[in-house]
């Protein structure tokens, strides 16, 4: 409404404007400052009216949310799994320049110390809104550290990005971090606000399965002489999560519970909305080389986003964080363009 009065207001002013400009055409000082004046005018009414037409535009109550980010290895073998680890620590990187908090969740390494699965909690303001743009197939072209030939080798990666479900209330996280693996009484019931509908999550303890095991480890003093590394299975749908990350038991649950709600709340949410999401097969597509939202050539220092059509010449930039912006800002407008001609058609 305030935008309505606005619009309202500055298309009066318009008028006023339009008849000034008609009764003095002969005083050629007045004319020409009422001309400046209305065109200003004008300027503004299309950016009140822009404002007005995006705050009717339908909203993803989830672009607020919380994230879960995994990225894997596929298609490329070792080197697949090193660009993994550079595009983790790119969105690591990105969210530290945000002042998000990205805590890493779990990382399987490779032989050569790459990432074959890496998953991690980042949260701040909009970090999903953000984020969701990112799910996909990112393609790299580069030198592999272990081609001798000099040749240049093209690898995949698979990124997925899932809204968190809501926090657990604090005292629930508390009970069930410090029960033991055979004593699990725990029904969760996490009812999450939507403008369309509601989005029920249960967890029951029948519909979990918790098995420890001892962690991996460098050796030595580091070695993890104790079963505190957490696989957590959600029966009903085969869905498991392991969690090593931490040295204690009680954490890595905590974490693996947090993970599994994310992952049954972005099936619940695809589910409802199927026409504004996806589920997450769909996001990270097989890791095959030719699905690929984005290509990263390294030898022309230059990165495409398919989507968009736009290339950011720089890089090594790109890989420390910097810049990302380039593609979600387009992204971010396209959706919001596809949205207004949806809109527009459906009025």
């Amino acid at each position: 409404m305030e935008l309505i009065n606005e619009l309202r207001a500055k298309q009066k002013e318009i008028d006023g404007l339009k008849s000034l400009v008609s009764e003095c055409s002969e005083d050629k000082d007045m004319l020409d400052m009422a001309v400046a004046e209305l065109d200003e005018a004008v300027n503004e009414e299309k950016r009140v009216q822009t404002l007005l037409l995006r705050s009717l535009l339908p909203k993803d109550e989830a672009d607020e949310r919380d994230c879960i980010l995994e990225v894997r290895a596929g298609t490329g073998g070792e080197e697949a799994s090193l660009f993994a680890m550079d595009i983790f620590k790119m969105y690591e990187r990105y969210s530290q320049k945000k002042g998000w908090k990205f805590e890493v969740v779990d990382i399987t390494e490779s032989d050569l110390r790459g990432y074959k699965e890496a998953s991690a909690a980042v949260s701040g303001a909009g970090v999903y809104g953000k984020f969701k743009f990112e799910s996909g197939i990112h393609r790299v072209q580069r030198i592999p550290v272990t081609e001798k030939c000099g040749r240049i080798h093209t690898s995949a990666v698979s990124v997925a990005i899932l809204p968190q479900a809501d926090e657990v209330p604090k005292f629930l996280h508390s009970f069930f971090c410090n029960l033991s693996v055979d004593l699990i009484h725990l029904k969760i019931y996490m009812i999450l606000d939507s403008p369309i509908q509601q989005v029920d999550v249960q967890l029951r303890n029948e519909d979990l399965r918790i098995d420890t095991y001892r962690s991996g480890g460098s050796g030595g003093q580091h070695a993890n002489t104790t079963n505190s590394a957490v696989r957590m299975t959600h029966l009903p749908t085969g869905m498991t999560v392991s969690i090593q990350d931490e040295r204690s038991q009680h954490m890595n649950k905590a974490k693996a519970l947090k993970v599994l709600c994310a992952k049954l709340y972005e099936i619940e949410r695809s589910r409802i909305h199927t026409s504004r999401s996806k589920l997450r097969f769909e996001q990270i597509g097989s890791g095959d080389r030719s699905e690929r939202i984005r290509t990263y050539n390294f030898p022309q220092g230059r990165v495409t986003d398919h989507r968009v059509g736009i290339t950011h010449h720089a890089i090594d930039d790109m890989m420390q964080g910097e810049n990302l912006d380039i593609f979600i800002d387009a992204l971010l407008l396209r959706q919001e363009m596809d949205a207004i001609a949806s809109f527009s058609s459906s009025v």
